[in-house]
């Protein structure tokens, strides 16, 4: 999982290094595109859900759940998130409470996410390239393009 640190306002960049990507407990990670208020009121509700439900697809389903049913106050949060763990759930959590799994292990948010995403999978059966590598590239591409 690899974040781009940029928080924008309209067009104008207001911080170049956000951490956008955070452990949430040992073997989970989290990144997350959007409102950075409303992505860290994401990230303390997922650390909940975590808690009660130890198994990561689990807690993403209850977050998901609790977002689209919450009207009065996560319903008008606006960000996305992409959560991870060792044990190859990889998922992107939607504003409309969706959980949607990647068929490939890629998945890219934010303004720059297609990008990525395009080229991360160009790159991800060229030899010599591990995991760190492709996202850093991806990134590169998406960031030349968006």
């Amino acid at each position: 999982i690899i974040g781009d640190g940029q928080v924008s306002l309209g067009s104008q960049i207001i911080k170049p290094n956000a951490r956008k990507v955070r452990k949430l407990k040992d073997g989970v990670m989290a990144g997350f595109a959007g409102a950075t208020a409303d992505a860290m009121t994401l990230f303390e509700r997922l650390e909940m859900k975590l808690s009660e439900h130890p198994e990561t697809m689990r807690a993403c389903v209850e977050m998901a759940k609790a977002w689209r049913m919450d009207n009065r106050y996560l319903r008008r949060l606006e960000a996305v998130m992409i959560v991870v763990d060792e044990a190859g759930t990889n998922v992107q959590l939607t504003g409309t409470g969706d959980v949607l799994e990647s068929q490939d292990g890629i998945i890219g948010i934010g303004s720059g996410g297609a990008f990525a995403t395009a080229a991360a999978r160009a790159l991800i059966d060229v030899d010599g390239l591990d995991a760190c590598a492709i996202g850093r590239k991806a990134m590169g591409i998406a960031s030349d393009m968006c």
